[in-house]
């Protein structure tokens, strides 16, 4: 066992005695059954006495019966379940100084000093100020004999972790909330069953998608679904998007356009798309920071494009149901490691919430990634909207630009030269190699456009080596990859085969087509043709 493997070992019963307990606040998601479950069992290993709150800071106020002792099998059978099996509740007691005085008299009955809470940003700063208040709130009880001296003193710390469950992922400091991938399955099941018979009868769909202040549903929604339209609060629409939507509307459906004034009239629809998606954020806004719902999305479209134009609000439904595999295995990690700095905190540490950074589960401070949460509030409330893009992380901004450029009809006129070249001049390819897999088309659709927008020509190359060897090669046009996000197995066909002896025919048609540089999406396989490859390349 190496040093490390030594430092990171925990033994069985290295924390008896301590009392800890878990609660959910708020709006429940998806996944909160798995972060329960881990907190009970991981306290359990280690010897803790884990409590349940019930019905959440409104249970921790009232005590009795809403806070009893869990053992192993009280979380058995819960990680498949959707909400929360031990309820959740806003509570206007506890935002009060007596509600809060009550709440620390029922963990002090109880030999608790140790939380861990699941949810919001709302939650976890009330329980940052419960923290805060705690030697005050022991004074005061003590003072009127509800708890005694030695009760204080031996309970004198209360330490806090947090974990963010909440489908918004609104949270700052963290990649990805407890819940908001089991929401956006929900929304992308949802748009694929409305496009099925929006495409039947050529209809225009507006989706309003919750999320409250942040756009991150209703964006990467549209990213995955090639919605024509979004609408979300931190990069509100141009001040005519009523035109400008309008007519990316009308340029994914028609041939020809009679004119493009106040009053709009079109003519025949194309025989290509026969419907568009429009994704709105429940809290989307213009630019003077006005609310815009989906029934005056559906106003506009039907007032200027006269189409047939439906509106669906999916609600709750996005709460609902089992949690996805990811937020499963998220719960899971992020309640074991909030149990562990529980643990390893000291009366100097302060409050911590568990974040995912990229596969890792680390630990940041509480009240640091709040102020950021809340400095996206104001820069939105200042109308600093580059800076609230900033604010929402590298993440949602490369979402933001990935789906402005992807979402184009066409690329734009500066990657050509006059002759109808790509400026830039490169000549790439893109196959597969090995079995098909999810997601292989949205890879090929980003690659294709990515590189027809800098200038570049791209070739796909059918069914893989073999392909290559018999020269099924296509020059990939801008369109030619629209409505691949969404569908299973590989376009552009693939097989296992390997370059093996006809390696130098490999190399007579890279070099017959120009190309550059060549994308492999596949699996295992790709790993040795790449090689052999590669060294056709060097040579």
């Amino acid at each position: 066992m190496d040093p490390y493997d030594r430092k990171r070992f925990i033994e069985r019963g290295s924390h008896k005695g301590k009392g800890i307990a878990v609660f959910t606040s708020g709006g429940d998601s998806q996944g909160m059954n798995a972060a329960v479950r881990a907190v009970v069992r991981m306290a359990i290993y280690l010897g803790c006495k884990i409590f349940f709150i019930k019905e959440g800071y409104q249970g921790m106020v009232d005590g009795g019966d809403n806070i009893v002792e869990a053992n192993w099998a009280s979380v058995s059978s819960i990680i498949h379940k959707g909400g929360t099996v031990i309820g959740s509740a806003r509570c206007m007691d506890f935002k009060e100084r007596a509600g809060r005085l009550k709440a620390a008299k029922n963990l002090i009955g109880r030999g608790i000093t140790n939380l861990v809470v699941i949810g919001g940003d709302g939650s976890l700063t009330g329980a940052n100020l419960f923290r805060q208040e705690w030697k005050s709130l022991l004074e005061e009880l003590v003072n009127t004999s509800e708890i005694t001296p030695e009760q204080s003193q031996k309970y004198n710390h209360l330490h806090i972790a947090g974990l963010v469950g909440s489908i918004d992922n609104d949270f700052c400091g963290t990649d990805m909330t407890i819940g908001t991938d089991s929401a956006l399955h929900r929304i992308i099941e949802a748009i694929d069953a409305i496009v099925s018979t929006a495409y039947s009868h050529q209809r225009t769909f507006i989706m309003e998608v919750m999320g409250r202040h942040c756009g991150y549903l209703a964006l990467v929604a549209a990213l995955t679904s090639e919605a024509d339209y979004v609408f979300i609060p931190e990069w509100p629409p141009e001040l005519d998007w009523r035109n400008k939507m309008c007519k990316k509307l009308l340029q994914a459906r028609l041939n020809s356009v009679i004119s493009l004034f106040t009053n709009m009239v079109w003519n025949e629809r194309s025989a290509g798309q026969r419907l568009n998606i429009i994704i709105v954020s429940e809290g989307a806004i213009d630019r003077d920071g006005h609310p815009i719902t989906a029934e005056m999305v559906r106003q506009v479209v039907v007032e200027n494009l006269k189409q047939d134009t439906r509106i669906t609000v999916l609600g709750h439904v996005q709460r609902g149901g089992s949690p996805s595999a990811f937020d499963r295995v998220l719960g899971c990690r992020m309640g074991a490691e909030a149990v562990m700095a529980l643990m390893e905190a000291t009366p100097d540490t302060e409050a911590c919430v568990v974040s995912l950074d990229g596969n890792q589960a680390v630990r940041l401070p509480l009240v640091e990634c709040v102020q950021r949460t809340n400095a996206v509030t104001k820069a939105m409330a200042d109308r600093k909207w580059e800076l609230a893009v900033q604010l929402r992380g590298k993440s949602f901004q490369r979402n933001l630009d990935t789906y402005k450029m992807l979402t184009r009809l066409k690329p734009p006129k500066s990657s050509f030269d006059a002759s109808g070249r790509g400026v830039e001049g490169y000549t790439l390819g893109v196959m597969h190699v090995g079995a098909p897999a999810c997601g292989m088309n949205a890879a090929v659709r980003s690659f294709v456009r990515n590189c027809i927008y800098r200038g570049d020509t791209v070739y796909g190359i059918h069914d893989g080596v073999e392909g290559l060897i018999a020269g099924n090669v296509q020059n990939m046009n801008w369109s030619d990859v629209t409505g691949w996000v969404g569908q299973g197995g590989a376009m552009l066909g693939t097989k296992r085969t390997l370059p093996g002896q006809r390696i130098n025919q490999v190399a007579a048609r890279l070099k017959e087509f120009k190309i550059q540089a060549l994308l492999i999406i596949g699996g295992f396989e790709v790993c040795t043709d790449k090689i052999l490859i590669f060294n056709v390349f060097e040579k």
